[in-house]
């Protein structure tokens, strides 16, 4: 079984680019070992829901950012 894809067009690039941006602060940002593995947990989460363009939250919501399938 498939699941479909829910997160599309500006959905998806926030995520990524939040995905990004969490990962260089938790590379680059002066944090201690719990504000470094929080910032990588959300890097992670946003560039795999941004990816994958499918986010379990979305689908529990019954929310779709895709572009309507005509």
């Amino acid at each position: 079984m498939a699941l479909a894809k829910n997160v599309g067009g500006i959905d998806r690039t926030i995520r990524i680019v939040l995905g990004l941006l969490f990962l260089s602060i938790g590379l680059f940002g002066d944090l201690g070992t719990m504000g470094k593995t929080i910032s990588y947990v959300l890097a992670a989460v946003g560039l795999a829901t941004g990816f994958a363009r499918l986010c379990p939250v979305n689908a529990l919501l019954g929310i779709d950012t895709c572009k309507p399938k005509y």
